[in-house]
């Protein structure tokens, strides 16, 4: 009886390719391009379906989604951003969530030169540069600014404040010594990456507006099972501990 093999032969190859492993693309923020890294063999183990990273400033990916590349998943810096996709039409409705909130830290190359109280540190009559991202261009910029403010130093440290045009660039600043501290993503400290330990002083949540990176499913991603797969992943508590580790909050 040779019909039962060629019956299960014949049911295996019509089954529903929705069942078959996928592949997405994912467009994702170059502050979370690490925990992205990590992120995707750990979904490829749970759920059979892989995922390609492309990364680069969040208006960049933007203006590349606007010109119709193929990206399946957004990872934005802000959330600003997914939410005018979705307006755009080029986000499916429904699907936007934060993924990721991102913490600031006060944070110098030099160990010690940061105590436990973060606004002595800025006091130091000896501070020649402290960096942060700028404020119209990037969300961490506007949470320094803002918490500046919080700490009354603003107006008084204008003349001594100097300004990346990303966040990466104003670690780069204080890691090269160009700046004695600055405000950089508690991720980028806690990188593997970054050789420097130095000395940091959190920054209190209550100082600043919650820095939301938000996810969306774009148009293009829409019937693409490994897209909506990963997005569900994001949620999960395993997603949760590597965005943890990586100096992330997750808005939960």
């Amino acid at each position: 009886m040779r019909i039962f093999p060629v019956l299960l032969s014949a049911l295996f190859a019509l089954a529903p390719l929705s069942v078959r492993a996928e592949t997405a693309l994912v467009a994702v923020a170059a502050n979370f391009a690490e925990a992205a890294g990590t992120l995707a063999p750990l979904f490829h183990a749970a759920t059979g379906h892989d995922v390609t990273l492309t990364t680069g400033s969040t208006g960049k990916l933007y203006a590349q989604i606007g010109e119709g590349a193929p990206f399946d998943v957004f990872l934005s810096a802000d959330a600003g951003t997914p939410a005018r996709l979705l307006e755009e039409g080029k986000a499916v409705a429904g699907t936007g969530f934060t993924y990721a909130v991102g913490r600031l830290t006060l944070w110098s190359a030099e160990p010690g030169r940061i105590g436990e109280d973060g606004r002595a540190a800025l006091a130091d009559a000896g501070l020649r540069f402290v960096a942060i991202a700028n404020p119209d261009l990037a969300p961490y910029g506007v949470a320094a600014r803002e918490a500046l403010t919080s700490l009354g130093l603003w107006e008084t440290l204008q003349g001594r404040i100097v300004m990346g045009q990303n966040i990466g660039q104003t670690h780069s600043m204080v890691a090269s010594g160009a700046a004695e501290m600055g405000f950089v993503a508690l991720s980028a400290v806690l990188s593997p990456r970054n050789e420097t330990e130095g000395s940091r002083w959190d920054v209190p949540r209550e100082m600043h507006r919650p820095i939301r990176q938000d996810a969306v499913l774009l148009a293009h991603g829409a019937d693409n099972a490994a897209a909506r797969a990963f997005l569900d992943f994001l949620r999960g508590p395993e997603a949760a501990g590597v965005i943890d580790a990586f100096g992330y909050g997750t808005g939960r």
